[in-house]
Order: structure tokens, then sequence, then C-alpha cells
């Protein structure tokens, strides 16, 4: 059996002080803060604040960078036009992709690298992320983008930018909840991917570039659209546990059950089924119950058929809170490009500009070569005519 440790699963690679997780006991701790403390407790402006610079805020440095983040939620009008020039059938997270590396043609102090220049730039994209989120759900459905209000939460004016009117209030707190819970999760795959980026000195432009494409992908940011793809599926709780027993007899997965680090409840989850739970009741959706019952029936068949205990992980109850909330299911994972943009930039400033020693260093891990074998003098070139089709 191959014993090595195939994609990164457990290599510590670099020091951090921004996010822990217990995995054992299903703690995430953001700064030495519980999430679920902040959870009910903070806003994601004062979460973002704390992920970047390391604190909580005082009243002051809060009302500061709420106004940061206000100045900063405008794009220029010229990102929306080259939206407006895509073909409506573009992939939300592409455009997003694109468009944040298309914000760096606009700063014009590109030249600074410093500490201070970087965070400013942090600061921008995270107001400028939701902008631009709600900007292409609207072109693509034949809309005008929505300006961004001159005040109210960073939940609120995302939603408003949305709908195109003012959310209501309770929307907006579970929203913010929502983000505050998606904000950070340490060395996740598209964290790592921005945190390596980061390491051959690109700019933080380039580095929330591969960040986004990274979750885009269906294993990782992508994975609460593929839950709700299975609710839609079943169509109705009476259908649940048909349904899983047949995914699972079929050695197929059960999207939004199991995480690779916990080994115990998401404590995100935890927070997130509640919120489910209250909007579904608001909106007299099925959504929750059948969710519920989905984590109910895997536990229970994986224990008996193979006495294995699997839980629940951030996306299962997420997919139907947004479905919920009325948010179309392809804007799950740029949502959560919304909320993880703040976690991104801690750990690309931390990569940047970490202060103790091992300083940052350009990531370069080792690959197992298990490629062609011609000998110990490896391949011989054969002229293209001489050549004759051999297998590897």
């Amino acid at each position: 059996m191959d014993t090595r440790n195939i994609g990164l699963r457990n290599i510590e690679v670099a020091d951090t002080k921004i996010c822990s997780i217990d995995g054992e006991n299903g703690k995430l701790i953001y700064r030495g803060y519980d999430i679920l403390d902040l959870a009910n407790n903070s806003t994601y402006e004062e979460t973002a604040y704390l992920l970047l610079f390391g604190d909580l805020p005082l009243e002051k440095e809060l009302t500061d960078f709420n106004n940061k983040l206000i100045k900063y939620r405008a794009v220029p009008e010229s990102v929306f036009l080259n939206m407006k020039n895509r073909p409506l059938t573009a992939h939300p997270m592409d455009v997003l992709q694109s468009s944040v590396l298309e914000l760096a043609d606009y700063d014009t102090d590109r030249s600074d690298e410093s500490k201070e220049a970087n965070i400013e730039r942090a600061v921008s994209l995270i107001a400028k992320i939701p902008t631009l989120v709600a900007a292409w759900d609207r072109i693509r459905n034949n809309k005008e983008p929505v300006n961004p209000l001159g005040d109210n939460s960073h939940a609120h004016n995302f939603l408003y930018m949305l709908y195109g009117e003012n959310p209501k209030h309770e929307v907006s707190k579970i929203f913010d909840i929502s983000l505050i819970l998606h904000a950070e999760h340490s060395f996740n795959a598209s964290t790592f991917a921005a945190r390596e980026i980061a390491s051959t000195r690109a700019s933080i432009y380039a580095s929330i570039g591969g960040a986004v494409g990274a979750l885009s992908g269906e294993l990782h940011g992508g994975a609460n659209i593929q839950v709700m793809k299975m609710l839609l599926d079943m169509g109705s709780i009476d259908k649940v546990e048909d349904w899983i027993k047949r995914r699972i007899q079929s050695g197929g997965r059960v999207m939004g059950m199991g995480h690779a680090v916990y080994r115990t409840t998401d404590p995100r989850s935890e927070v997130l089924a509640s919120l489910s739970r209250a909007i579904s009741k608001e909106k007299n959706t099925k959504w929750f119950e059948m969710t519920e019952k989905i984590e109910l029936v895997t536990k229970k068949i994986m224990w008996d058929t193979r006495k294995m205990h699997i839980y629940p992980n951030v996306d299962l109850y997420s997919a139907s809170l947004y479905y919920s909330l009325g948010i179309p299911m392809d804007l799950n994972t740029p949502i959560f490009a919304i909320s993880r943009i703040a976690g991104w930039n801690a750990h690309i400033i931390e990569e940047k500009f970490a202060e103790a020693a091992p300083k940052p260093a350009l990531y370069r891990p080792k690959a197992v070569y298990v490629g062609r074998y011609c000998g110990p003098m490896g391949c011989e070139y054969i002229d293209l005519i001489k050549r004759k089709f051999q297998p590897s």
C-alpha cells in the first residue's frame, strides 16, 4: 500500500497566526476567537478587520474600516463594459476571476509593494468583489448593474445590488452571519493557492485571481452547488432515503457530508443549519427538512454498513440557505469568494510580510516521478521517420 501523503494532507508547510482548526473536537478559531462566538456577536466587517489586522477593532477603527469599504465599493465603468461584452452564458466564477485581475489595471500605485499599500489593496478588494458578483448576475439577466449604497452593511449592500431593492433586516443579518462563517479556514485549497502565488512575489491581484480559480472547483467552493443539485434531484423528503441508499451502494459520494479535516461536526454547519431552519420557516420551503433528513440518513447508513462516523460540513446547509434566499445556484461559489476574500487577503499579507522566522520562501514541493522508465541511461531519441508507436 502506498503510504505517502498525497495531496499534502497533514504536511506542515508554513506557520500562521490567522486560523486554527481542531478537527478532532470541531473547533475553528480566527485569530484566537472561536467561530461560534464571532457568529453570535460579531459582524462580517468586524471579523474581516480581525483577520486582516490581528485584533478586534476599537470603535473608531471599525468606523474608519467601514468607511473605507463604502468608499471602495464602486468599480470602474469599463469593467462593467467588459462584462457586457462577454457571452451571457459565461460562468460567474470565470467572470469574477478575470474581473479581479482586471482591477490591477486601475491601481495607480502598482509599483508600491509595501505592507501598507497591500493592506489598502486588500480592503479595496474586500469591498469590490460583492459589486462584481452582483453586477454580473444583473448583466447576464439583461439588467443594468445597481450602484452600491453609500451606507449600510456589507451583507445588506450585496443583497441590495443583487435584488435591486433593500432586503429585510433579518435576511441581511442571516447573510452577514453566513459571511462570517465562510471568511477563513486555514490552508484550504484556495488559500494555499493564494499563498503559493504570493510566495513568488506576484501581486495581490494575481494571488486572489488564483484563489478564485481554485475555489471554483466542485470539490472546494462548488460543493454546495452539488448539494443543491442533489436536493433538486430528490425533489421531496419521501425520496431522500432511497436516493441516499442508491448513491452509497453505487460507491458515490453524498455531497455536504464528510470533511478532510474535521472528525466530528463542522462547527460552521451547526450555525448554518439553524439559519437554514429559520429562513425555510419564513419562506415556507421544504429544503431545510430535506437537508436534515439527508444528514440523519447518511449518518445511519454509513454506520450500519461501514461502521463509519460521518458528519455534515459547511456545504450541506449553506446550499438550502442560499436557495431559500432566492440566490441563483451558480452564485453560491462567488458568494463564498465574497466572504473568503478576507481570509485570502490576511494570508497573502502574512506570506509577503511575515515578521518572525522562518521567513516565507518560494513554495517548491517535491513530486515522485512515476512516468516512463527506459533503463539506467534513460530513453533514446528516435528520428520521426523511424519512430513506431510504443505504449508508455
